[in-house]
């Protein structure tokens, strides 16, 4: 399962919660639940916000074409320029 981290609205701490992709967490009742923690004196209605992280990045030795991309090899990009690298 990957790990998400979450930024909760009330105390602006950020929490690191293992869940399904499918999974859509928006509360800090959802967040708590997912992530066997207790919810303490945050009301369970907060708002909790998924923060994008380095860590959702593929890698790309775990791709089936290891090689970088022609635009971060040095080389020209066949998209040019588009292809988010």
């Amino acid at each position: 399962m990957p790990t998400y981290d979450y930024r909760c609205e009330a105390n602006q701490q950020l929490y690191e919660v293992k869940h399904a992709m499918s999974l859509q967490i928006e509360t800090w009742k959802q967040l708590c639940e997912a992530g066997g923690m207790d919810q303490g004196s945050i009301d369970p209605g907060t708002k909790v916000t998924r923060v994008i992280s380095g860590t959702e990045v593929v890698k790309s030795s775990s791709l089936k074409n290891p090689d970088m991309p022609p635009c971060m090899s040095g080389n020209s990009c066949c998209g040019g320029g588009r292809c988010g690298f």
